[in-house]
């Protein structure tokens, strides 16, 4: 039951938060039905939810806590206390039930500790101290010392702001972990870790976002500083020798996104997409509008073309002008209408050709031919054939495939499945080799150890 000291007006509740306001650094009230509502949508965390609860703009967390005594208050009917920390601050907050005009609140009271409060300051120091560790245990990788997957769900996905939003990617680090076991694996995140803090800021935030992935989250940066920062950082760790494992060579591949109105998460997708893109070359960094500018500063190899080139090879022009609407955002394009165009393509671009997109009844040369002469001359190996033609038989199709074709797509098409498909392909040949080459290097240096030791 509740007590007749905690139903009062609006007018009286406003006054009472006024007397309290001397005592508090904060005196709030929080509406009891919003609060169930908060709670009712808390197992999603979705946006809406988060809309409705009155906290998240005063402590700034990404989801609901586990332990909130405003909702204690609330079920209870009664006043709760704890001691909440926010980033170095320490609170202490209680929360009491009340009826304001027949509807259910509670006012919260949020007083800020520090060495003036009742604690003395020997005690206050050593409860700093406790939560801090504390609270750097549960948002630290334990391996590499940035922060973890958890403090970017609790704190920072949601946020929104001015900032450089970049996802970095460790190249061949499975390949790393199967060579030479899993220390040389740790020890290569831990050295992409300690070069990284050398080029951030105090306020900069790394975050160990997945195994071999890092999110860096750089506020109030312009997106210029930010393009020569991540190239920085790229060049750098291609520098650098892991302890122990100086065979290993270090590269990662970046994607940045400048973040304004958007929260973090979002940011991430869009740079999370970028970075895939880069993995196409590795040791690249691919920066939201300022690609361009970092090929020009940067003359190493695998950034002086930053778009895989694909080549379209379709007697129709308005098919060719389809195909590279889809995905010359993405991708360099270069044409053939026909067979013998495609061949004359091959012979001048050979490797550097991601993939090709061959429609299969054309004059002079058809797709059959083309394939026929790739088996013959090797390129079928090192280049994916996606055909795409409007001839739909079993006979067409298997003959295709069994012409060293990687995927068969009918027309007329889904634009979204040909950008996917074509994505996934390079993606899926760029890794295999990244893989060719690293065997045959490891294959040539074991080769010349060999001879060494034979001669000595």
């Amino acid at each position: 039951m509740t007590d007749k000291k905690d139903c009062m007006t609006m007018e009286q509740a406003e006054q009472k938060m006024e007397c309290l306001r001397e005592v508090f650094s904060i005196v709030r009230l929080v509406d009891g039905e919003m609060l169930e509502k908060r709670a009712e949508h808390s197992a999603d965390a979705d946006a809406d939810a988060m809309e409705m609860c009155q906290c998240y703009s005063f402590w700034n967390k990404a989801k609901p806590c586990e332990n909130c005594i405003s909702m204690k208050s609330l079920r209870e009917k009664k006043q709760a206390a704890k001691l909440e920390f926010l980033d170095s601050d320490i609170f202490q907050v209680f929360s009491r039930y009340v009826e304001i005009d027949g509807k259910p609140y509670v006012m919260e009271m949020l007083k800020k500790l520090d060495e003036d409060t009742l604690i003395d300051a020997v005690g206050y120091g050593k409860m700093v101290q406790k939560l801090s560790v504390y609270n750097d245990k549960l948002y630290r990788d334990a391996l590499t010392g940035a922060y973890n997957r958890r403090y970017y769900e609790d704190e920072i996905k949601h946020v929104k702001g001015k900032a450089g939003v970049a996802i970095l990617d460790v190249d061949d680090f499975k390949l790393y972990n199967d060579m030479h076991g899993h220390h040389a694996g740790d020890m290569a995140l831990i050295t992409v870790v300690e070069v990284i803090r050398q080029y951030i800021r105090k306020t900069d935030k790394l975050i160990r976002y997945g195994g071999d992935e890092f999110l860096l989250l750089l506020p109030e940066i312009d997106s210029e500083n930010f393009a020569r920062k991540l190239n920085k950082i790229k060049k750098k760790i291609a520098e650098t020798s892991v302890p122990g494992y100086e065979r290993i060579k270090l590269s990662v591949s970046i994607g940045g996104v400048s973040a304004t109105e958007e929260t973090v998460e979002e940011a991430v997708q869009r740079a999370d997409k970028r970075m895939y893109l880069a993995k196409m070359y590795k040791n690249t960094a691919m920066v939201e509008g300022m690609d361009q500018k970092i090929a020009e500063e940067d003359h190493d190899e695998h950034t002086d073309i930053l778009k895989p080139r694909i080549l379209i090879v379709d007697d129709s022009k308005i098919n060719r002008e389809l195909l590279t609407e889809i995905l010359q955002d993405k991708y360099q394009i270069i044409e053939a209408e026909n067979g013998n165009e495609c061949v004359e393509k091959l012979e001048k671009y050979g490797n550097d050709i991601a993939l090709i997109l061959l429609d299969i009844v054309m004059p002079k040369m058809d797709g059959f031919a083309v394939l026929e002469y790739m088996n013959q001359e090797q390129w079928i190996d090192d280049i994916p054939v996606i055909v795409i033609s409007g001839e739909d038989s079993e006979e067409y199709i298997w003959r295709a495939y069994e012409a060293g074709a990687v995927d068969y797509i009918r027309r007329p098409f889904d634009m979204r499945i040909v950008y996917q498909r074509v994505f996934n392909m390079i993606k899926l040949y760029a890794k295999q080799r990244r893989l060719v080459k690293i065997l045959t290097a490891q294959i040539e240096e074991r080769e010349n150890l060999s001879q060494i030791s034979d001669k000595s």
